[in-house]
C-alpha cells in the first residue's frame, strides 16, 4: 500500500469510494452527504485538494484530504473502503493517512493551529495518532430528536419583552457578535477557535450558510430572538438540511447574560415546528461532552444519543 499525494487524482479514481462514503453517512448519521462529496470531486478534478490516497495496485483504497484557513490548518474527511480485507488492515491504513496528514499540517509554515473532526469515526477509533502529536480530544455526541406533529411547549413563556423572527442576511454581523459573545471562554472556542473572534464568528457564519459542508442552509427554520424595546438580536439558531426530511442545528446560542431565561428552548421550538410543517421527520445536532449544561438540556427536550465522536486540537 502506497499513499501518495491527493492532488494526483481526478473524480473519476475517487468517485466509487466517495459513493460508499455517501452510504457510511446515510446509514450511521442519516445525512445526505452527496453535496459534501460533490463538492470534493471537483475539487479533486482541479487538483486543488491538499491530502492524501491509500493506493494498491493503481487503485483508490481510502482517501484523507485537509484545508487551510490562514494560520489553521482542518482535516476535513477520512475513509477507507469496507473491503473484504480485516479491520486492523483497515484501521493500518486510516492510521497511515492521519500521521502524513497531520506532519503535513504541523510542518506546513505558516500554520499554528490544527483541528480534526471526524463525524462519522466512533469516539477513541482514531486516537492513537492524534494523541502521540500532542493533539487534545473532546468527546462529542450526535444527538437526534424524531419530529412528530405535537411537541411539548417550553415550561416558561417567552419574556414579554423578546420576540423570534426568521433569519434574513441582515442578521450576519449581529449573529457574529452573538456568538463571540455567548462562547467566550467556553470550551467549544477551544474546539472551534472561530468563536473567538467576531471575524472568526463571521468566517464560521459564512461556511454555514455558503458553503455544503454542514447541509445546506435552511433560512425557513433558522431564526433569530430580539430584545422588543431596543431592537438588538440576542440569540440565533441556525439549522440545515443534511437529508431531503433531516434538520440539523449548526449553531443555536444566546448572549450570556440571556441565559436560563428560556429563550433557547423557545428558539428551538420554532426550529421544530418550522420542520414538522414541512414533514421533516428528525432534527440533529452536536455538542460537546464537557458541555454538561448543555447536554443535559437537549437530553431534557427529548434528543437521543445517536453516536459519539472525537474532536482534535493541536496547537503549535
Amino acid at each position: 500500500m502506497e499513499i501518495l499525494d491527493l492532488r494526483h487524482f481526478a473524480s473519476n479514481d475517487l468517485r466509487s469510494l466517495i459513493e460508499e462514503e455517501v452510504a457510511v453517512w446515510r446509514t450511521s448519521l442519516h445525512w445526505d452527504y452527496r453535496a459534501s462529496s460533490d463538492m470534493i470531486l471537483r475539487y479533486a478534478d482541479s487538483r486543488i485538494l491538499p491530502g492524501f490516497c491509500a493506493i494498491e495496485r493503481g487503485r483508490v483504497h481510502g482517501y484523507c484530504f485537509f484545508v487551510y484557513e490562514g494560520a489553521k490548518g482542518v482535516i476535513g474527511d477520512l475513509y477507507v473502503e469496507d473491503s473484504p480485507s480485516t479491520h486492523e488492515r483497515r484501521q493500518a491504513i486510516e492510521m497511515e493517512l492521519l500521521r502524513h496528514s497531520i506532519t503535513t499540517l504541523q510542518q506546513s509554515p505558516g500554520i499554528h493551529r490544527v483541528e480534526a473532526q471526524l463525524l462519522i469515526h466512533p469516539t477513541g477509533h482514531l486516537t492513537a495518532p492524534f494523541l502521540s502529536e500532542g493533539f487534545r480530544r473532546y468527546r462529542r455526541r450526535f444527538l437526534t430528536l424524531p419530529i412528530e406533529e405535537a411537541y411539548t411547549a417550553p415550561q416558561r413563556p417567552l419574556p414579554h419583552d423578546i420576540e423570534i423572527h426568521r433569519w434574513t442576511e441582515a442578521d450576519y454581523q449581529p449573529a457574529a457578535h452573538i456568538i463571540t459573545s455567548a462562547y467566550r471562554a467556553h470550551i467549544d472556542s477551544d474546539v472551534n477557535d472561530q468563536y473567538r473572534t467576531i471575524s472568526g464568528s463571521l468566517r464560521f457564519l459564512n461556511n454555514i450558510v455558503r458553503f455544503p459542508g454542514c447541509g445546506v442552509f435552511d433560512p425557513a427554520s433558522s431564526f433569530v430572538a430580539f430584545h422588543r424595546p431596543t431592537r438588538t438580536r440576542i440569540g440565533v439558531l441556525l439549522c440545515s438540511r443534511v437529508r431531503t426530511d433531516v434538520g440539523h442545528i449548526t449553531q443555536v446560542c444566546t448572549l450570556p447574560e440571556y441565559r436560563g431565561t428560556g429563550i433557547g428552548e423557545h428558539l428551538l421550538r420554532y426550529c421544530y415546528a418550522d420542520l414538522a410543517a414541512r414533514r421533516f421527520t428528525e432534527l440533529s445536532l452536536t455538542v460537546t461532552e464537557e458541555n454538561a449544561r448543555a447536554l443535559a438540556f437537549y437530553l431534557r427536550l427529548g434528543f437521543q444519543h445517536l453516536h459519539t465522536f472525537d474532536g482534535f486540537v493541536w496547537e503549535g
